[in-house]
């Protein structure tokens, strides 16, 4: 008898063991709601808020589960899967009735603290948008990028490599370098000898036989200092190889060698510095480059805030001329009592008020450099004919000076007027237009080329996250909305548009709560619907509203839209807040 009692005994404790030994905590109550077990995990799960659970009412052990376990007492129903959020933990519960026979005598809860893993999948995510952001990045080089793994195994390669290559990524990855060198797809593979320097390598190499590549293979290496991936950037030098060998032929061929050499280093050089994704800007980019490389004189065109003075400001620096000066000087801003002595300047006491030095015109400042005439349709008839004979016969005379200087000076002249049309006017002369339109470059407005608004609103957000130490980035519902706006006031008003969301966004990221309302599509349904049941009131406030933001985003500040308006800035300012704040 005494034997048989102490195996219960023992049974009993081998089997609390076993309880307290399991990661999941476990909790028993009898149909009358007294804790019957409480094990060591539940302990740890609730931080062991109470100590002595056991031979206690569950209503005082776990105030939180009493309600729900009172319900399996009562029904019998199990409640599996409960998420419960508690301010120690989160966790899950499985809680069945204990029956004999038809009888319920208490409850079992079975549950696990999943705090832990919801981290991890919290990180997990954040991982997920860091690979597609890597992913994006990989797809939108201009080279072809290929990827091998330590092996010599292709691991992936992008959309520029089909392109230069004219090889498909299904024929080619998860296929050895070396079988790509023995079916003759590649002559010979930088991996190998990426592999055995341990180093960069760069070499030529042809595909298919008939295609020279320059190739570089960086290796990457693991925490074991072991190659773990060979990362391959291609650039096609086909053309420029052909080039290169009729260069034996002919001394001809070598200056243009040297012109398309020296054009793709610049064009390289002006993507970075524009951010350009639409075919119709890298065209345009392309012509700019060609117009670099001499000296004739340049007419941009296309609309106010396009982005005229940047493109200027590149062909100059990608010029010969480009550690000489570059003047700008905007045609409409200075008094046409002013402008002569502004482009050619005066000698000293040619006029009442002059320095007693003279003083050196833009032209002159100019000298072997390049000069940018902005807004050039707001010259005067007179003043486009001094324009005139400067560009003929390269000198000019300063204001009460006997004898003519000789300058030496390219000129990019830009408007966003239809100079033609001011020709049949007679506003604007035919001999001068034609002496400027030598090397025409139209620029398109911004939504002719939507491709490039997301990139550039990216640009221009980072650029003014470091300039005034911010962290936010643009939300992708955003990113649509700018997409679709017609932008009338083009990269100005873009610009504009998304450093006044900067300014007034709360949240890191900027939502569509943060966009003007003409974004969202608000002021024009409201200008396309005026025809509709509204209110005179109303739609007056809606055009004005319209008016005023197009305006400031066009011109780029108050007092320059309300002179385009025609409105005191006072005016100006008080129909711009009466229009925000309707009350």
């Amino acid at each position: 008898m005494q034997q048989r009692h102490h195996h219960q005994i023992l049974d009993q404790f081998q089997w609390l063991v076993a309880l307290n030994s399991t990661h999941n905590g476990i909790l028993i109550a009898n149909a009358q709601g007294i804790v019957l077990l409480y094990n060591q995990a539940a302990h740890r799960i609730f931080r062991n808020q109470n100590p002595h659970p056991v031979g206690k009412h569950l209503s005082q052990v776990r105030p939180e589960a009493w309600p729900d376990i009172r319900e399996i007492l009562r029904t019998g129903q199990p409640q599996l899967g409960m998420r419960i959020e508690l301010p120690q933990a989160t966790i899950i519960a499985n809680r069945n009735p204990i029956m004999d026979g038809d009888k319920i005598i208490g409850v079992i809860s079975v549950f696990q603290d999943i705090s832990d893993y919801e981290a991890i999948i919290s990180q997990l995510r954040g991982y997920q948008e860091l690979y597609r952001e890597v992913e994006a990045v990989f797809e939108s080089s201009f080279d072809g990028l290929f990827v091998v793994d330590g092996k010599g195994d292709t691991v992936r390669l992008n959309s520029a490599y089909e392109r230069i290559s004219g090889l498909r990524r299904e024929d080619i990855v998860g296929r050895n370098v070396k079988e790509l060198v023995r079916d003759k797809i590649i002559d010979r593979s930088v991996t190998m000898q990426v592999r055995k320097r341990r180093a960069p390598v760069t070499i030529m190499q042809k595909i298919q036989g008939d295609r020279n590549m320059m190739v570089t293979g960086t290796p990457v290496f693991d925490e074991n200092d072991e190659i773990s991936l060979v990362v391959i950037n291609v650039r096609d030098l086909t053309v420029l190889n052909q080039l290169k060998a009729s260069l034996e032929e002919t001394r001809k061929l070598e200056s243009l060698y040297h012109q398309s050499l020296t054009e793709q280093i610049n064009l390289d050089h002006a993507l970075e510095r524009m951010v350009i994704r639409s075919e119709a800007m890298k065209n345009l980019l392309l012509k700019a480059v060609k117009a670099a490389n001499v000296d004739n004189s340049v007419l941009l065109c296309g609309e106010s805030g396009v982005g005229k003075s940047m493109l200027a400001r590149i062909i100059h620096e990608m010029s010969r001329r480009r550690s000489k000066p570059f003047v700008k000087i905007n045609c409409g801003a200075i008094p046409e009592s002013l402008m002569e002595s502004e482009l050619f300047g005066y000698e000293a006491g040619s006029f009442t008020g002059a320095l007693p030095q003279g003083k050196a015109g833009l032209f002159e400042t100019a000298d072997q450099g390049t000069i940018f005439l902005d807004e050039v349709a707001e010259l005067t008839t007179s003043m486009q004919v001094k324009l005139l004979e400067v560009m003929d016969e390269n000198r000019f005379t300063r204001i009460g000076a006997t004898q003519p200087k000789t300058v030496n000076v390219r000129v990019i002249a830009a408007t966003n007027q239809d100079l033609k049309a001011m020709m049949e006017q007679d506003r604007f002369r035919e001999d001068l237009y034609y002496r400027l339109n030598v090397i025409p470059i139209v620029i398109p407005p911004l939504r002719e080329r939507r491709e490039d608004i997301p990139a550039l609103a990216r640009q221009m957000v980072q650029n003014y996250c470091e300039q005034h130490n911010l962290n936010k980035k643009l939300g992708p519902e955003v990113v649509d909305v700018l997409r679709k706006y017609d932008y009338p006031g083009n990269i100005r008003e873009l610009k504009n548009m998304l450093e006044s969301m900067m300014v007034m966004g709360e949240g890191e990221t900027i939502t569509l709560a943060d966009v003007p309302s003409e974004l969202r599509g608000g002021a024009r349904l409201a200008r396309d619907h005026l025809g509709k049941e509204t209110s005179f009131k109303q739609a007056v406030r809606e055009f004005e509203l319209n008016l005023i933001q197009n305006a400031v985003g066009r011109y780029g500040s108050v007092a320059d839209a309300a002179q385009a308006l025609g409105v005191h800035p006072a005016t100006f300012w008080r129909k711009l807040a009466e229009v925000k704040d309707p009350q």
